[in-house]
């Protein structure tokens, strides 16, 4: 099952399925189990929880693109090259980041800032979220050495449980017991999988405790990536979000608001299952582009770019025969979206699979500075779009959507130019 890139592309859309259901299910049992003013509370540490986890700045991608390397058997680096001790340092600054915002959480408790009558079942909850950025790198390391399909085996068994133990919560489950078990259980599959890269690295325990060597080697060899890293998820951030904050400087209509939350939704659903289907198909990818086998990559290129325009058309002609009656019943009628809109909405996703093809693999390859590049265009256009819309006058959602969609395709045409220029062996 790990040599089929069919296989893993179901296991992985499956996981994705169960991580959409997971983030509704949060919302649905926590609404229904908490009062409304702990809800609110609740909610802003949710979104703490989230900040923390992407505050990795990119680091297990470039550990996947280093161990994947050297797993490959290009060593000819030496001392450049992936190092084990590398592992037990990225750990190190992973558990550092969690402590981090565990003190944060205290603080803010004891401060008042976070009003809750249930301290322990937010310090749990909060936890649990964060233990998503150990089970990000054990992801990627594990798939670095082929171990992808176990990963997301175990990933799935994870997320049933801990969906299981969430419902139960509505049959009468202490709410902190559900969160601890959730807890224990992502630890214990974070553990196993670590454990299984330990394994294939060859590692030993001095390995994990060899923070000074360690540490000396992630700081020749990774700030210059983790610069760039860090800086074009700064980017991409800002890019996707920042027309919730122009649009709300621009207007107070709300349709505006609801027109790009839409599409918001929309691109993410996408945007996961690309991401799925790219994650599959990426030992195959990484072994070709390593390997010099141009012909190879051409072809798992066009393949992934097919399934991806695949996967957008099924989502666009949803969207064309559904996409007002979803929109009605999403946002309670608060406003309609009519047929030009969708129009615009169809054309963005066809740009963004382009997009997020090229940002996945080229991540994998390391080319951090690269996407920096590519995704300052789409930044720029990002927050210009809504000042320009609201120059033109009248009609400003539409304006709104038709230039964040120009925007999306020329930045999509210089994603394209970017696959072109790897085959052609061009690192620019």
């Amino acid at each position: 099952m790990e040599e089929s890139a069919r296989f893993l592309a179901l296991i992985k859309l499956a996981n994705v399925g169960l991580t959409l259901i997971w983030g509704f299910a949060v919302t649905y049992v926590f609404v229904r189990a908490l009062p409304l003013r702990e809800f609110q509370a609740f909610l802003l540490l949710v979104a703490f929880g989230n900040f923390t986890i992407s505050a990795e700045i990119g680091l297990t991608s470039i550990i996947y693109a280093r161990l994947r390397r050297y797993w490959l058997g290009h060593r000819s680096e030496g001392e450049g090259g992936f190092q084990p001790e590398e592992m037990g340092v990225l750990f190190l600054f992973l558990g550092m980041l969690i402590l981090s915002g565990l003190v944060i959480l205290l603080i803010a408790l004891a401060a008042g800032g976070i009003g809750t009558a249930m301290p322990l079942l937010f310090i749990l909850f909060f936890l649990s979220a964060c233990v998503n950025l150990p089970a990000l790198l054990a992801k990627r390391a594990l798939a670095a050495v082929d171990g992808n399909f176990l990963w997301e085996a175990l990933d799935c068994v994870r997320r049933l449980m801990t969906i299981s133990l969430l419902l139960l919560i509505l049959k009468g489950l202490d709410p902190r017991i559900s969160v601890a078990l959730q807890l224990a259980i992502s630890l214990a599959v974070i553990g196993y999988a670590i454990a299984l890269v330990h394994k294939r690295l060859g590692m030993t325990s001095q390995h994990w405790l060899a923070f000074r060597r360690g540490g000396v080697h992630v700081r020749e060899h990774y700030l210059h990536d983790v610069g760039a890293s860090a800086l074009f998820t700064m980017s991409e951030i800002v890019a996707y979000n920042a027309p919730y904050f122009t649009i709300a400087l621009a207007t107070q209509d709300a349709r505006p608001m609801l027109l790009f939350d839409f599409f918001f939704k929309m691109s993410r659903a996408l945007s996961m299952a690309i991401r799925a289907m790219v994650e599959a198909a990426l030992p195959r990818i990484t072994r070709a582009f390593h390997a010099g086998d141009v012909g190879r990559l051409r072809q798992l290129l066009a393949r992934a770019l097919g399934v991806g325009f695949a996967f957008a058309l099924f989502a666009a002609g949803v969207l064309l025969l559904s996409g007002q009656w979803l929109f009605t019943k999403l946002f309670a009628g608060r406003a309609v979206i009519d047929l030009t809109d969708l129009l615009l909405i169809d054309g963005a996703l066809l740009a963004l699979t382009v997009i997020c093809v090229s940002v996945y693999v080229q991540a994998a390859l390391g080319r951090f500075v690269h996407l920096l590049k590519r995704s300052l265009p789409f930044l720029a256009g990002s927050l210009i779009s809504v000042p320009i819309a609201a120059l033109l006058g009248q009609s400003f959602d539409l304006a709104f959507l038709s230039l964040y969609m120009v925007a999306l395709m020329m930045v999509s045409a210089l994603h394209a130019l970017s696959l072109r220029r790897l085959l052609a062996g061009t690192q620019r």
